[in-house]
């Protein structure tokens, strides 16, 4: 037990080291390109290897000198504002979708080819046509969102009706169960941890789909803020700001991991 703790702390150390010292070789040959000390001080201030006096954009995350300047913190929030708001649209649309699609054949015939040919495009083909309808960058990154990161909650829902056994829906027509019970005593018990699942997917994407629809879209918010600091030539900054968004990604995978084994009755059995 003992050795197997030993190993998940220090195995991620010994493959951070090794990605540091891969990036302290490459920023040697490619020009521009900052060390992993200068990302260091330009996050928490200090000297950086040019000699000049930086104050780190981390040691203040909290600050608001305007509408549009903003520190690190408001930027994540702001990304978070909007990923939740497409996130939670494509729960409430997705999940009730899902059910019809897996309780119908007909259902799944008439909307199967059109979720099969919306599935894969890209999130930044919806974007100059939300803009055009919505004239709004947050709508727009809502709506973009909503429209990305809908699939998986469609398809993982469906995927857990079907899985429902045929021998607990002969029972509940011997029960004489309304629809409505069926949904609830029998469907969704089962269809659940395929449900959570497909949310845990969808809110993975809508955190991807956020970053990349801000920098076109512009505004605040942590996308737009790396694509600000390319254009002032701040390159430490861009790989904060890369680090920034794959932990929060981290950080939301593990709670929706959380909530999806909570409501999964299988691992409870397990336990």
């Amino acid at each position: 037990m003992k050795s197997e703790i030993l190993k998940k702390l220090l195995l991620p150390i010994v493959v951070l080291f090794v990605i540091i010292q891969l990036w302290n070789g490459l920023a040697h040959i490619v020009e521009n390109l900052p060390t992993p000390a200068d990302t260091y001080v330009a996050a928490f201030g200090g000297v950086n290897s040019d000699g000049d006096e930086l104050e780190g954009v981390l040691t203040d995350p909290f600050y608001v000198n305007n509408e549009d300047d903003k520190g690190l913190f408001w930027q994540v929030a702001e990304s978070l504002k909007r990923v939740f708001g497409g996130f939670a649209l494509a729960i409430l649309i997705g999940v009730p979708f899902g059910l019809l699609i897996g309780m119908s054949k007909n259902a799944q015939y008439a909307f199967d080819p059109i979720i099969q040919i919306l599935k894969p495009v890209s999130p930044l083909a919806w974007l100059p046509l939300f803009l055009l309808i919505f004239q709004d960058i947050n709508f727009t990154a809502i709506a973009t969102i909503f429209v990305t990161s809908i699939w998986p909650i469609i398809i993982n829902t469906a995927l857990g009706v079907k899985n429902v056994s045929e021998d607990y829906m002969n029972v509940a027509k011997v029960l004489r169960f309304t629809p409505m019970e069926q949904v609830f005593k029998i469907i969704l018990p089962v269809a659940v941890p395929y449900m959570f699942t497909g949310m845990r997917l969808s809110l993975g994407i809508a955190w991807i789909v956020i970053v990349a629809a801000e920098m076109l879209t512009g505004g605040i918010g942590i996308g737009f803020w790396i694509w600000d600091e390319y254009n002032n030539l701040n390159y430490p900054n861009i790989i904060i700001g890369i680090i920034i968004v794959g932990v929060v990604g981290w950080i939301l995978d593990m709670m929706m991991n959380q909530i999806s084994n909570y409501f999964d009755y299988t691992n409870k059995g397990r336990a």
